[in-house]
């Protein structure tokens, strides 16, 4: 398990959120699911709550607008140290700005974007919230990954604009992203056999003690099993939907891995 409690550094997936429009159904998801737990209020009232596991902000769920059309989905937010700076790489580098900078006063301003492969994903300058400050432990984030069918297009857009190196992994449609050498997110790159109809897009994987119980518990609650569990070197895992449906994935983490 890691808490943080300093910026991350840029490039780095820092947080999570969607835009929920039945914000009970949503927390009764999740609390069953990852036990989180949410703070009174929020976006209950209308406005943005986190969730909560041992007291810390893990992710993020606002209401969604009555007038709004997004669909509901998992937003990854990739940490910026100038958020105008970036945008600009963004449009420089073929991406796009897709929601308009939004300024939250002292916890910082973000935004959101697309790549140039299609794949929409945030960015966030951290002021007094930092993003997740929990990480890697049963109910919290534990890896962002884009998948898309442009592997080279979409690790080159990522290291020139955050400055993400690709470690190809040998015999594989996978590249690792790194910041320093340490891997941070994953590129996966989708071929002919995955439906065009399933756009480019980030996916956020949250840690589970038992990814086999976390699906069978996941339809319990009304979500849906998308995909079975996956046994990789990199852990257990599966694809769930949420009863409103968002797409995830959970994980059950291999023990050499697990704090």
């Amino acid at each position: 398990m890691t808490e943080l409690t300093e910026p991350y550094p840029q490039g780095a997936p820092c947080w999570v959120d969607m835009m929920s429009t039945d914000h009970r159904v949503t927390a009764e998801f999740y609390a069953g699911l990852l036990g989180w737990e949410f703070e009174v209020g929020g976006a209950e009232s209308g406005h943005y709550a986190m969730a909560l596991v041992r007291g810390k902000p893990v992710a993020g769920v606002a209401r969604m607008p009555p007038d709004a059309r997004f669909p509901v989905v998992w937003t990854s937010y990739l940490a910026t140290d100038d958020l105008d700076e970036s945008l600009a790489r963004v449009a420089a580098h073929g991406g796009q700005e897709l929601v308009p900078v939004f300024d939250t006063g002292g916890p910082g301003r973000g935004a959101v974007a697309v790549d140039p492969t299609g794949a929409s994903f945030g960015l966030w300058e951290a002021g007094t919230h930092i993003g997740a400050y929990l990480v890697r432990e049963p109910g919290a984030l534990w890896w962002n990954e884009l998948a898309t069918r442009d592997l080279a297009g979409a690790s080159a857009f990522y290291r020139d604009v955050f400055g993400l190196e690709p470690q190809p992994e040998p015999g594989m449609r996978y590249s690792r992203l790194a910041l320093g050498g340490h891997p941070v997110a994953g590129v996966f790159g989708m071929d002919a056999e995955i439906p065009l109809e399933i756009p480019p897009h980030w996916m956020t994987y949250f840690a589970v003690p038992d990814a086999e119980a976390a699906a069978a518990r996941a339809a319990e609650l009304g979500g849906v099993v998308v995909h079975e569990v996956v046994r990789s070197p990199f852990g257990w895992f599966t694809t769930l939907g949420d009863p409103l449906g968002a797409t995830f994935r959970v994980i059950q983490p291999p023990p050499s891995s697990r704090g």
